[in-house]
């Protein structure tokens, strides 16, 4: 085993770094846990009314907060090690699903417990992805960035895939509330290697308060033309897809397909692609990453498309899994530019920024797609999505600094110094 392991660090040296050791434990325990919770939580609100417009209202109270909580996080994550804003948020969604869980056992959940038990999971999550992508840069060089942002992503989606397979079991044999334990349990158990991560934080505000803060990171924001040109695509892309692929998607599924099976089987497809994608970008990285990340998004049309038309099941399943594997390659590449051109001090602020500004407008997809597909039809709809992040993606592309920006760009020379000899470009 130790063995193994040397191998390992010399082929990575990656692993070679005590901070990023515990953090990829956290990453592979964490989704793991949370996996258990959204699997528990659809089947518990499903056992208790049998309503799906009740489970949309409880899955609807875990998004809410990240349009207030994910801002705050930011400007949090830049004044404090970003590891104590992770075990903030651990800590409440542990609480929410814990409780949740013992409600559920016991025979005293209500539907408002979820609600509210949810919202609180929903600001653990909305406080969660600032200070991550924050936590990162700070305990890896440069040099190795890349292939950490690839070998954590491996074990966030292996774990997601793991977490998701096992939780259908206990929640199968044991009932959702056990699921919903583990997770509190699971999550619980990344407190202490999180708390041994050593990066620190900037540790004094930025002059201004927490507005002045948010001032100053919407400035950051804002100059990098690439940053927000992206931002703004996948804000139509990410709204399209949710409404054309992830709601209508499961109708096409019953009616043409054989029901929840085949849509079991195009989920696993991406999943597995994601995976592949992750292995990929260990040695991968595009001339023109912010081009190739407005390129990806631009193909996620292929998703409403390939069920507007009618494919057939393998040749959708084999589209889901080459989409899941240009996604993962474009997450990592984002993640990587993100941390390169960003002052480390504003990092989880512009984060913020981007997380909220790309997913805002996922809700208004989904409230959108089921009326205009009752009005249309399904595959209306669906092309109709298609083509709304065709039209972005192109639009972003007139953007010079999106299609001429090259990987070397904007990597600090103190960063590159401070790279292993064997891994330094």
């Amino acid at each position: 085993m130790v063995m193994l392991w040397r191998a390992l660090a010399r082929r990575f040296p990656v692993f070679e770094i005590r901070d990023f050791r515990l953090l990829l434990a956290d990453r592979f325990l964490a989704p793991a846990a949370v996996a258990f919770s959204l699997v528990g939580v659809s089947f518990a609100v499903l056992d208790l009314t049998g309503s799906t417009a009740d489970l949309a209202y409880v899955l609807a109270a875990q998004i809410a907060p990240s349009l207030v909580f994910t801002l705050i996080s930011g400007v949090i994550a830049d004044r404090v090690p970003p590891q104590r804003v992770i075990v903030a948020a651990n800590v409440m969604i542990a609480v929410a699903e814990g409780l949740l869980g013992i409600l559920v056992l016991t025979g005293q959940v209500r539907l408002w417990h979820m609600i509210v038990l949810e919202s609180l999971t929903g600001v653990g999550m909305a406080v969660f992805y600032p200070a991550s992508q924050a936590l990162l840069p700070k305990i890896v060089p440069d040099g190795v960035l890349q292939q950490a942002n690839a070998v954590s992503r491996l074990a966030m989606n292996f774990a997601q895939m793991g977490g998701a397979a096992v939780a259908g079991v206990v929640v199968a044999v044991a009932g959702p509330g056990w699921a919903l334990a583990v997770c509190g349990v699971g999550l619980l158990g990344t407190i202490p290697m999180l708390l041994s991560i050593r990066a620190t934080g900037r540790g004094s505000a930025g002059g201004g308060g927490m507005i002045g803060d948010l001032r100053d990171g919407w400035s950051e924001f804002v100059s990098h033309t690439w940053l927000w040109a992206i931002v703004v695509q996948f804000c139509v892309v990410l709204m399209a897809w949710y409404g054309g692929f992830m709601v209508l998607g499961p109708a096409v599924a019953k009616a043409e397909m054989g029901g929840p099976a085949a849509w079991g089987l195009i989920t696993s497809a991406e999943a597995l692609g994601l995976i592949l994608g992750g292995v990929v970008s260990l040695r991968y990285t595009p001339r023109r990453p912010i081009l190739a990340v407005a390129l990806i998004g631009a193909s996620i049309a292929v998703a409403p498309l390939s069920l507007a038309m009618h494919w057939p099941l393998p040749v959708v399943c084999v589209a889901a899994g080459l989409l899941g594997l240009g996604m993962e390659v474009m997450m990592v590449q984002w993640s990587v530019a993100l941390a390169r051109r960003i002052p480390t001090e504003r990092l989880a602020r512009v984060s913020a920024y981007d997380a909220l500004g790309s997913v805002m407008a996922m809700p208004l997809g989904a409230l959108l797609a089921g009326p205009i597909a009752e009005h249309i039809g399904l595959s209306p709809t669906q092309y109709g999505a298609a083509a709304l992040i065709v039209v972005a993606s192109a639009l972003t592309l007139l953007s010079r600094q999106v299609r001429t920006m090259r990987a070397s760009e904007g990597i600090a020379a103190e960063d590159l110094a401070a790279a292993p000899a064997s891994t330094a470009p």
